[in-house]
């Protein structure tokens, strides 16, 4: 069996939570991946229960196969965290994963409290992020990841469904060891 080898936390890498928690919870995800979104709510629990303990490190795998609007909503949330509003674009995406389009987006980041909204148009256009969502999945491919989520608990793959019992389980296992 090959070893799966994650990629270490980068300045670049979306995270909340405490820089030195004992825990770190890493998830591949796509905004229009429905068992994201559902996904999104299990880590909201998690964080809470292991508030202090724990960073949650986001990054983005958008199936340009599957999902037709997923890069273009990993843009827009890379173009909101231009101007500090990851994590409030974040929930608005996953909030709205089954409209994602386009002209919707813009709408988002209104909502996220994105200041600059030419800009973000602009950024989000241009193809500016482009590079940097590449880089992400190649990291992730990489690491094993083929599909989304994908979860790393301390740098190991978590195997089962994400739910708030496995998930739980997992964390509070590698935090008892």
């Amino acid at each position: 069996m090959e070893e799966i080898t994650l990629s270490p936390i980068l300045a670049s890498d979306h995270a909340r939570g405490p820089a030195d928690a004992p825990l770190t919870l890493v998830e591949y995800g796509d905004f229009e991946c429905p068992y994201c979104a559902k996904a999104r709510l299990v880590v909201a629990e998690i964080e809470g229960r292991f508030a202090g303990r724990l960073r949650f490190v986001f990054r983005q795998f958008p199936l340009r196969d599957i999902h037709p609007h997923a890069e273009a909503a990993a843009e827009a949330a890379e173009a909101a965290s231009a101007q500090g509003r990851f994590w409030p674009m974040y929930d608005q995406l996953f909030g709205h994963a089954r409209a994602l389009g386009s002209t919707k987006l813009r709408d988002y980041a209104a909502a996220a409290g994105v200041g600059d909204l030419e800009r973000f148009e602009r950024e989000l256009g241009s193809g500016h992020y482009r590079a940097e969502i590449d880089a992400a999945i190649e990291r992730g491919e990489s690491s094993g990841v083929e599909g989304t989520p994908t979860f790393f608990i301390n740098g190991q793959p978590f195997e089962d469904e994400p739910t708030v019992e496995a998930l739980g389980a997992a964390l509070e296992a590698v935090a008892g060891a």
